[in-house]
């Protein structure tokens, strides 16, 4: 895969129709075209033509020799996400298939979060919900990590660090995992760049100092073999295998050396066509130089659970140099670049099935994955258990029979009984290790051998192991006894923890069990009921804080508005006692509360008679409007609303502004009736205006002083007798 080359769309289906047929490269176009369109006036950060990202993306998996379903895949996966196009448009314009791939690495939308860590946690829990089902998506979804790593540069350092440390966090070990190792270098290198530059471009420039010494001791170790393997006929293609920087990087960190000190920057690898011929050629690598005890590893015998078979054994080379050795067959060297992705990869127009059942069988950490999904209510809680069972570093174990079992560092006794059966795990009373007694919080290590011991009279799990435990399969199983053992304990347990909880933040529980609050918590956390809520809360499956947290958001959101808008009264009236204005007699009274700066608002001009409500402002008092006033029903207004009441409205003399508009027919005369009409009321006009349109219809807008509702009504009722008057109505400005 070249880093640097921006493929076309010609590239890339010239490089599928190398192993797809006609028929696929014109679906994979279709694709394209349909991505291209959506995709239309959109940029990346780079100023590129969006479009251009799943080309690479799809390029990529092409590299891969991916099936047709998984290229279009990569053509399509930002389309539901970024653009208007749904995932069922996607299934009629191609087929289910690519429509449950796409949909798997789309990001959640719509849905808010209390933080980014959250969302991005829900993000990947729904990722790898998808994988579960079809391992797929996680190969479009590293495609698109690694050619969005390729392009990092264009993003703030902030970004370019977040990106990185996830990369490193989540992606790499997943492309471990699955054996990818030509995806996992590049990611974990290009992460390096970006969060140590200093550490990275050092290891760059001494790695280039002694390349040309490196190059021609290689040289001279390659011909040496050459010339062994054909002494015995064997048939071997033998190179120098490069170091990554990443790999350089954590050695040097986690065994605190420098540079010169990593032995292991000298490699070569042999590539033979039979596993025979593999151990023929480990014979005569060290009846040539001495092998290092303890370095080397047969993992053809015993392979990686991420089908990596290889070995490695590491030599005093011709110069008294450590030399590291890699062999394997052709074969082999398929997997250990492409890991899981050669089982999918199409070959003349058919997908590969090698040994399909053992294939499934080494996946089996997949399948787990919707079982923790189902028990784990939180979606930080289930990264972090994810994290440490798939991407921590591992641990291989014995049975007595000789099976190879792995296991996360760390893990005890009791985790590897789980992961042989849930009936083991929960009767076991004891552990032998390398046939001596141990206790069940033993930290197991490399070879050793365990035996389980059990017994039908155990009493079952002990609420203790939940923190001995090190996976999160054996931290479900004890979950899941405890559930169904101690149920009525669990609900009695879990509903006075939330209890507790909830009178923590000084709340009684009886304001927020609501029915309505309950089912937004059933939904959310995936409960049925009351009892499984309490249940999961008693043993443990979820923590009564976050169920009081969820119960209470809604009245501790009201209580912070109440306490909001009591602070802003007190420096209303703060701001009235300091600034001591001059007295402004507005006829208004607000309910309880005395000495407040008081205004009528010029937007609905209330008059004594209407119903009116109060509105709190910074800095100017209390704004009085009508109650059927637009700019007091927004939900942020509702909030700063006052009770407020006329004073002695029938008899006040203080007169108030009210705007009137008058329509009729547009003949001569009529300004002049409307306004001998207020006249005769004894009323004082202060403004007039009038027009009048095409169709022979008149406005009039005129501007009065009146006194109280009673006298409004008086007076529009004096011009509604005018001839040709059609309406009278009371304005807002």
């Amino acid at each position: 895969m070249a880093k640097d080359d921006i493929l076309t769309i010609e590239d890339v289906i010239t490089k599928a129709r190398q192993y797809l047929s006609e028929d696929d490269a014109v679906f994979l176009r279709h694709a394209y075209e349909f991505a291209n369109h959506a995709h239309i006036d959109q940029y990346r950060k780079s100023g590129e033509a969006y479009i251009i990202h799943p080309v690479q993306v799809a390029g990529i998996l092409v590299d891969l020799e991916m099936d047709p379903e998984t290229i279009a895949g990569g053509f399509l996966h930002d389309v539901v996400e970024d653009t208007e196009v749904t995932l069922e448009e996607i299934e009629k314009a191609f087929n289910q298939e690519v429509a449950l791939l796409v949909d798997g690495v789309t990001k959640l939308g719509k849905i808010k979060y209390k933080s980014k860590e959250a969302l991005q946690a829900e993000n990947h829990r729904k990722m790898f919900v998808a994988m579960a089902k079809d391992i797929r998506v996680i190969l479009i979804k590293l495609a698109d990590r690694l050619h969005n790593m390729r392009t990092l540069k264009h993003l703030p350092p902030e970004k370019q660090r977040r990106i990185s440390n996830e990369t490193l966090e989540i992606f790499a070990p997943l492309a471990h995992r699955l054996g990818i190792s030509t995806i996992k270098w590049e990611l974990e290198d290009t992460a390096l760049r970006y969060l140590n530059p200093q550490q990275y471009y050092r290891i760059v420039q001494l790695m280039k100092q002694k390349r040309e010494q490196r190059e021609t001791y290689i040289e001279d170790v390659m011909n040496e073999v050459n010339n062994q393997l054909d002494d015995v006929n064997i048939d071997a293609d033998i190179s120098g295998r490069p170091k990554h920087l990443y790999s350089i990087y954590r050695k040097m960190v986690k065994q605190n050396k420098q540079f010169n000190e990593i032995y292991d920057l000298l490699a070569v690898r042999i590539l033979v066509s039979s596993i025979k011929d593999c151990y023929a050629v480990l014979g005569i690598i060290h009846t040539c130089w001495k092998p290092m005890p303890g370095r080397f590893k047969d993992y053809i015998a015993m392979p990686k659970p991420n089908l990596y078979q290889s070995l490695h054994t590491t030599v005093i080379g011709p110069k008294g140099d450590p030399l590291e050795v890699q062999i394997r067959t052709k074969e082999m060297h398929e997997i250990a670049e492409y890991g899981i992705a050669a089982h999918w990869a199409y070959k003349e127009g058919k997908q590969i099935s090698k040994d399909k059942k053992s294939f499934e069988e080494k996946l089996t950490w997949f399948r787990e994955i919707l079982e923790w999904q189902n028990e784990t209510h939180d979606a930080e809680e289930f990264m972090e258990s994810l994290k440490v069972d798939l991407f921590s570093d591992m641990v291989y174990v014995f049975t007595p029979k000789g099976d190879v079992m792995e296991l996360p560092s760390g893990s005890v006794p009791l985790d590897f009984a789980y992961k042989i059966h849930t009936e083991i795990g929960n009767q076991t009373i004891g552990s032998k290790i390398n046939g001596k007694m141990e206790p069940l919080d033993y930290k197991l290590k490399n070879g050793d051998i365990i035996e389980v011991m059990t017994s039908k009279h155990s009493y079952g799990p002990s609420q203790d192991w939940l923190k001995v435990t090190q996976t999160s399969q054996a931290k479900n199983k004890i979950k899941q006894f405890f559930k169904k053992q101690r149920r009525d304990e669990n609900i009695s347990k879990g509903k006075e923890a939330v209890d507790k909880e909830i009178r923590a933040q000084g709340i009684e529980p009886k304001e927020v069990l609501t029915s309505d609050n309950m089912n937004r918590v059933y939904e959310k956390f995936n409960f049925t009921n009351e009892d499984d809520m309490y249940a999961a809360v008693g043993y443990q499956g979820i923590t009564a804080a976050l169920i009081a947290t969820r119960l209470t958001e809604k009245v501790r959101r009201t209580k912070q508005k109440e306490q909001d808008l009591a602070e802003t009264i007190e420096e209303v009236k703060s701001e009235v006692k300091d600034k001591k204005p001059h007295k402004r007699d507005s006829g208004v009274k607000v309910e309880g509360v005395d000495n407040l700066l008081v205004r009528l608002s010029k937007c609905c001009n209330p008059v004594p008679g209407d119903q009116i409500v109060g509105y709190i402002t910074k800095g100017r008092g209390v704004s009085v409007h009508r109650a059927d006033c637009p700019n007091v029903k927004t939900d942020e207004a509702i909030e700063r609303r006052l009770d407020v009441k006329w004073e002695n409205s029938q008899t006040d003399t203080k007169q108030y502004h009210v705007d009137l508009e008058i329509s009729g027919y547009d003949r001569r005369g009529l300004l002049n009736e409307v306004l001998q009409a207020v006249n005769e009321t004894k009323t004082n006009i202060t403004q007039v205006n009038g027009r009048s349109d095409r169709n022979k219809m008149a406005i009039i807008q005129i501007t009065i002083l009146i006194h109280n509702t009673n006298h409004l009504r008086k007076i529009v009722e004096r011009i509604k007798q005018i001839k040709e008057v059609y309406t009278v109505t009371r304005t807002l400005q």
